[in-house]
């Protein structure tokens, strides 16, 4: 029960990805919010998600993750009632930052409190199976679910949908998860106040083209750096950056690929070959079936053989799919686009437990919020990056557009494949994983 509550909080930040993308033209044309603004619409959560998400591991790690868990689904549920009663796309966009806020504090918490749950490597890497499942399947229920609601009552309950659930995790929470005792440490405030704007100011630059943005990013990425290779208490520990930078990169490659593809696809299937939000739910479930079933199976894979050759073969089978992309034309059927759905699909189910068990296993066990939350900032970052890259490449044709997304992802997912067989080792605890 302990493990189901914590997916819950995974469930909630993973849904509101899919379904909000289904309903991205109806929420369009309702708010009068054009393709940049729709972009932002799934940026300002991811944005923000990812600027805090080393805050919300540091935060559980000081104050303990229990205490941390509970503020997230509270800000979250709030934020979602925002956006159920959002007027304007500028009203929508703050309200998604304020979910951005709120998952950013229960995603390194969850992961935190079930790895610590389950010490054991073996059991940890089931457990993060279970996790990734449930993610998965968020992923899966999110573009069905949110066409339907879209068809049958709109956009606006898409995001009320998120309050009953928020409200039972929240009691479940209260019962089932220790309270945990405060750990050492501070807070890195200004670590946090130039992640944040940097992050901001790069995507910003990629999505309106702007060149001072840009600028402004690199002057703030490196004040971060800065500031972090000099303070006592760095929300990102450079020791611990190191000992997971190769399964931090395939983290936010994983994400760029995966959720800059499910923006372009969905806005492909109802803007090209006009299919409406449940009919283009249903057409993108091939990606999404593979990772629900995959995810789970790769927990039980990853702790017998180790995450190195779970993330070989899921990005291998990623970068076809991608690839497939190429061979598209204006005259190609939905089977043309198959192999892309379930080649992406299949990858990133055998991926996403595999760069995560990775990650944490590359910590020290009293740095499980900081690991969690620096895996899961790349992932997001990544996320963020690539709806607005993809989004560009798009904005002036999706026939050429979707040419350049599968070069681009299929080629960045190869050269995750060298990261990894370089950077990720077979766990030490496992003697049938460091055999292979």
């Amino acid at each position: 029960m302990l493990l189901l509550t914590m997916c819950a909080g995974m469930f909630l930040v993973q849904l509101d990805v899919t379904a909000v993308n289904v309903a991205l033209p109806a929420l369009g044309t309702d708010l009068h919010a054009g393709l940049a603004s729709l972009q932002w619409v799934v940026d300002g959560y991811t944005v923000v998600l990812a600027a805090f998400l080393l805050t919300g591991g540091a935060l559980g790690d000081v104050f303990g993750h229990r205490r941390v868990v509970l503020a997230g689904f509270a800000v979250f549920g709030t934020a979602s009632a925002a956006c159920g009663l959002a007027g304007s796309a500028a009203w929508l966009v703050a309200a998604r930052a304020g979910q951005g806020l709120g998952a950013a504090l229960l995603l390194p918490g969850t992961l935190a409190v079930i790895t610590n749950a389950y010490p054991g490597h073996a059991e940890r890497a089931r457990a993060l199976g279970i996790w990734a499942g449930v993610s998965a399947l968020a992923l899966s229920a999110g573009p069905v679910l949110g066409g339907a609601v879209v068809a049958a009552a709109g956009w606006r309950p898409v995001f009320w949908l998120n309050v009953p659930v928020v409200l039972a995790a929240v009691f479940a929470t209260r019962r089932l998860v220790p309270r945990g005792e405060r750990g050492p440490g501070r807070i890195d405030v200004a670590g946090i106040a130039t992640a944040a704007p940097a992050l901001g100011a790069g995507v910003y630059a990629i999505i309106g083209g702007s060149v001072v943005a840009g600028g402004l990013a690199v002057v703030l990425l490196g004040a971060f750096l800065l500031v972090e290779h000099r303070s006592a208490h760095a929300m990102l520990p450079l020791g611990v950056a190191r000992r997971t930078a190769a399964a931090t990169f395939v983290a936010a490659a994983m994400n760029f690929v995966g959720i800059g593809t499910i923006l372009v696809l969905t806005l492909y299937l109802q803007d090209v070959r006009h299919a409406g939000p449940l009919r283009a739910g249903l057409e993108v479930l091939p990606l999404f079936l593979p990772l629900s079933a995959l995810a789970p199976v790769a927990g039980r894979l990853t702790g017998r053989f180790g995450p190195r050759p779970l993330m070989v073969a899921g990005l291998a089978l990623g970068a076809l799919g991608m690839l497939n992309l190429v061979l598209l034309n204006g005259n190609s059927g939905y089977a043309a686009l198959l192999p892309t759905l379930l080649g992406l699909g299949a990858g990133m189910g055998l991926l996403t437990t595999a760069v995560v068990t990775a990650a944490v296993g590359g910590a020290p066990p009293e740095r499980a919020g900081v690991a969690s939350g620096i895996n899961n900032t790349a992932r997001q970052a990544g996320g963020a990056l690539g709806v607005a890259v993809f989004g560009a490449v798009v904005g002036d044709g999706f026939a050429d557009g979707l040419h350049a997304v599968g070069l681009i992802a299929g080629s960045l997912w190869l050269v995750a494949i060298g990261v990894t067989l370089a950077g990720v080792r077979a766990p030490r605890d496992n003697p049938i994983a460091r055999a292979g």
